[in-house]
């Protein structure tokens, strides 16, 4: 096993090259889908790359994806590499029966090039949705998006006193619901859901279909950051509002399994999540998702570095100082670069692991 803050990279060509290297170190079939179009902060070539472990033939499959909201990959190419070096997970990976896909960089875009969405501004976990109807109008987002996207960056004083009355008026809940529940109507907005299938979501399904549909069990665990207390994993339950399915999580994972259909989670309620694709692509199998949260910094402080990116975004032609802050400002949103911090972050992921590969068993 390799030290913890080995796996842990800060850019995501050194991120893919470590998962790589992992994946063949132990001779594992592997996969690379290379975006058709994009190009990383480096001018590199963009991928979402795959390892198979375990048994090709299993029952049973646990699914691990980092990088679906891009910046935030960093935690979970993390995860995924110490997993790929710990010799306790290959054992018991070997000795549950259970097969392992570990999908690397699900957004690659927003990865290399510090963004928690995609090459179109697209946030993925808002975009597995049915888009052969127009999506419906998200009135909520409407009502604040000039506020949270000003024209000006840093805001000016009367903004800050606009978000502050707002809160006063209807609640943080209320706000953090109305900005990160999904919108179609502003792609030059925060939390955009997009019009259409994005390219990741394209290759997730196919992934999902060729790797999981065949079997009787399908376990998902998908890396995330920036909600939280610091450090902490919170086990965020990843399904329709199934009761079994609800049920079920909470016996692999513990009691202290959250959602967002019952006001226990950090977040507000989603549409768009990306457990659709598994649903759709692996129909009759027996699901069990769920998406480990790790606190960053507080939510107000997350909130800014987003509105920042998003001001950036809309306004390309700005410096390269003011372009550099933000992109620090981002990143330390989403990644804290403290050992302690990494070392708290891969205990939990081993543990979720060790605990799905012992209910995928069963």
């Amino acid at each position: 096993m390799i030290p913890v803050t080995e796996a842990f990279t800060s850019t995501y060509a050194k991120a893919r090259a470590s998962f790589v290297a992992a994946a063949e170190g132990l001779k594992l079939p592997t996969e690379r889908h290379v975006h058709p179009a994009a190009r990383g902060a480096e001018g590199e070539e963009l991928s979402a790359d795959i390892a198979l472990l375990g048994d090709p033939d299993a029952q049973a499959l646990l699914v691990l994806t980092s990088g679906m909201h891009g910046v935030e990959g960093f935690c979970g190419s993390g995860c995924q590499v110490a997993m790929l070096h710990d010799e306790a997970i290959l054992a018991a990976v070997e000795a549950r029966g259970v097969a392992v896909l570990l999908h690397h960089a699900v957004n690659p875009y927003g990865f290399s090039r510090l963004h928690r969405t995609n090459e179109d501004n697209v946030d993925l976990n808002r975009n597995f949705r049915d888009f052969s109807t127009a999506p419906a109008p998200n009135a909520a987002y409407a009502g604040v998006h000039a506020m949270m996207v000003p024209d000006r960056w840093p805001p000016t004083p009367e903004n800050g006193a606009a978000i502050a009355a707002y809160v006063a008026a209807h609640g943080r809940a209320a706000l953090q619901a109305a900005v990160s529940s999904g919108q179609s109507d502003r792609p030059d907005g925060l939390f955009h859901a997009g019009v259409a299938p994005a390219w990741s979501n394209v290759v997730l399904r196919d992934v999902l279909h060729r790797h999981g549909a065949r079997r009787r069990k399908l376990g998902w665990i998908d890396f995330h950051t920036g909600l939280g207390p610091w450090g902490h994993g919170e086990r965020i339950f990843s399904g329709p509002p199934d009761p079994a399915m609800i049920a079920r999580a909470k016996a692999w994972y513990g009691g202290d399994v959250t959602s967002f259909y019952d006001g226990s989670s950090t977040s507000a309620a989603l549409t768009g999540v990306a457990f659709h694709a598994a649903l759709d692509a692996c129909p009759g199998v027996e699901f069990t998702g769920i998406a480990l949260e790790y606190g960053t910094l507080p939510f107000e402080a997350t909130l800014q570095a987003l509105r920042a990116d998003q001001w950036l975004r809309n306004h390309p032609e700005t410096d390269e100082a003011t372009h550099d802050a933000i992109k620090r400002q981002l990143k330390a949103a989403f990644h804290d670069e403290r050992a302690e911090w990494k070392a708290m972050v891969y205990a939990q992921a081993r543990l979720a692991v060790l605990q799905a590969l012992r209910g995928l068993h069963g």
